[in-house]
């Protein structure tokens, strides 16, 4: 991942913006008639795009977001949040204006780019929609479910700006097949954008909610995807025959989920393994590597921060890594930091997000990952 010259960004995050509103512990029980209580309640910034953003910044990359966010305060703590990071969120404005001037053509009957809803369903109108928010029950053990809504599906085109796309080394889809990349009109229209400008191309991936794509939909784009992050469950479902959309077959190991990935064209498989750490896998090399022993507490965001780190070991300055720490200086990549290394890296920092509360609640900065890695 070579620098370009004159790019705005290191590293672009696109995708949904959100707040998780995070209960942790909760009772069953009933205390009352429609009482319950829990171990905790917070609230915190989330999203995918998000997530990747905050962490990137604080890795030290120049991280831009482009994303829509609600008129609300839902949405100023968001902004706020990423701001305080060092996200660059120039972008958002322009997407606000953008929403308004729609907002205003659609008050006139006249509204372009929409995305027509299923039947029987609508979609909020362009400049009208609300920040999502995210309910999630997280266990004694981090794992966690979550319940999303109507707004969660916002119509957001981030296809209509390709000059900001088009400003940065590396663009990470926060996340395939979910909205606003559950829509293939909208992923052709980013990742063109990016690689006409040389861009790197990192797409994190989610189980569908609303809308469902499968590999055969976009397999014309998945070979312009330079490195996808599913999770085991995530592959296993996107290389059935069901996530697929073709064929039938029995269960996979991750070695062959990851060569059905490659099969479609994509460069490099990252499949994230939870307690059973991670797999690297492209046609050159197969690496696996163990979970880092540590106490999780929530893996809200985990996989976000591995993504974030990952990139921001393979596009940081060439000083990046530990010194004399096994795989740093060796392979292709940047400085010559090798993709076992970035791995490593985004491994720790996945491990340090689960330690506390909230996606973007425990990772601090470059150097706290690097201590751990030693």
């Amino acid at each position: 991942m070579n620098a370009q010259e004159g790019k705005t960004y290191d590293l672009l995050c696109i995708g949904m913006a959100l707040v998780d509103s995070i209960i942790r512990g909760f009772d069953p029980e009933p205390v009352s008639a429609s009482g319950f209580r829990a171990e905790s309640g917070t609230l915190n910034v989330g999203g995918e795009a998000v997530n990747e953003a905050m962490a990137a910044a604080k890795l030290g990359l120049r991280t831009g977001i482009l994303c829509a966010l609600g008129d609300d305060a839902a949405g100023d703590m968001v902004k706020g949040a990423m701001e305080r990071c060092g996200v660059d969120t120039g972008p958002l404005d322009k997407v606000a204006e953008a929403e308004a001037a729609e907002a205003v053509a659609a008050a006139g009957g006249s509204i372009s780019g929409g995305v027509s809803a299923p039947a029987g369903e609508s979609l909020p109108a362009p400049g009208s929609h609300s920040t999502p928010v995210t309910t999630m029950f997280v266990n004694a053990d981090g794992s966690r479910k979550s319940i999303t809504n109507g707004a969660h599906r916002y119509n957001f085109h981030p296809e209509k700006y390709p000059e900001i796309i088009r400003q940065s080394r590396a663009v990470t889809l926060g996340s395939l097949f979910r909205a606003p990349f559950d829509d293939p009109e909208v992923i052709r229209g980013v990742v063109r954008a990016a690689k006409e400008s040389g861009a790197i191309v990192l797409a994190d991936t989610k189980l569908p909610n609303f809308r469902r794509l499968t590999l055969e939909d976009i397999k014309d784009i998945l070979p312009l995807i330079d490195y996808i992050f599913p999770n085991e469950d995530e592959a296993r479902y996107y290389t059935s025959p069901e996530g697929r959309g073709i064929g039938c077959g029995g269960e996979l190991t991750p070695e062959e989920m990851a060569g059905v990935f490659l099969d479609y064209g994509v460069k490099n498989v990252i499949i994230k393994l939870g307690a059973k750490g991670c797999l690297f896998m492209n046609e050159r090399e197969t690496i696996r590597l163990d979970a880092m022993d540590i106490r999780a507490v929530d893996a809200t965001g985990a996989g976000d921060n591995f993504l974030a780190g990952f990139a921001a070991a393979k596009l940081g300055d060439p000083s990046f890594g530990v010194p004399g720490q096994n795989g740093c200086r060796t392979g292709s990549g940047n400085g010559g930091i090798s993709d076992e290394f970035a791995l490593r890296f985004g491994n720790a920092c996945g491990a340090i997000c689960t330690t506390a509360v909230g996606a973007a609640t425990a990772l601090k900065n470059r150097e706290q990952v690097e201590q751990m890695l030693r």
